[in-house]
């Protein structure tokens, strides 16, 4: 059972008969509808999943959907949404484009979009779902739940430290999020098998190439 809590910020006064909309990373096409109730809650009965939370037509909130959320906003018509494309944060990008660069033109939503050889992003900037979905069938890799959770996991450690989370900084939120067992590198493995979520994840999260290991 999924409870979105929506209030106002500073007043903490609850934000009634409101619509909430899920939006699951497994079945974006399909949104999952409902109000606030007296007291700012809307109740949803699925299991545990990762995916968007729109209020009143604007995303507030990208993440593990389980037991209560808290989301709080400026104002009844606060138009504040996630940042759901480009440069985790929003920040500046640019290329990473060198001599002799190998790339290629991945096709995202009718356009292109340019990698490397290896699929990474040469800008930045261009991020988004859609990339996420056309670069894993690309690879053909599943989309599942855990995968999104690593993905949007990696995008937001780079969005607050600027830097980009190595894997024992993966294997540590993962362990604590899912249990030993699926925390594990071995597990993080499994659902990444080109590489891992140093590798793999990050060049679906449109993040750079590292040197750690993978």
């Amino acid at each position: 059972m999924l409870r979105i809590h929506v209030s106002m910020k500073f007043t903490n006064q609850p934000v009634k008969r409101t619509p909430v909309a899920l939006y699951l990373d497994t079945r974006p096409e399909h949104p999952i509808e409902s109000t606030t109730d007296r007291v700012g809650v809307a109740v949803f009965d699925i299991p545990v999943a990762s995916g968007k939370v729109v209020i009143n037509g604007a995303a507030r909130f990208h993440g593990r959907l389980e037991g209560d959320v808290e989301i709080q906003l400026w104002s009844p018509t606060d138009s504040g949404t996630v940042v759901e494309h480009g440069t985790p944060g929003g920040g500046e990008s640019g290329s990473i484009a060198y001599p002799d660069m190998q790339t290629r033109a991945l096709k995202v939503n009718g356009h292109e979009v340019q990698t490397d050889s290896e699929g990474y992003l040469v800008n930045m900037g261009d991020w988004s779902e859609d990339f996420v979905r056309a670069q894993a069938a690309y690879e053909e890799l599943e989309l599942s739940d855990e995968v999104w959770q690593v993905i949007r996991f990696l995008r937001d450690f780079y969005e607050r430290r600027q830097v980009q989370a190595n894997v024992r900084e993966i294997i540590k939120h993962f362990r604590n999020v899912w249990g030993p067992e699926l925390g594990s590198n071995h597990y993080l493995h499994t659902i990444f098998p080109h590489g891992g979520p140093q590798k793999q994840g990050n060049r679906l999260a449109g993040l750079l190439r590292t040197k750690g290991e993978h």
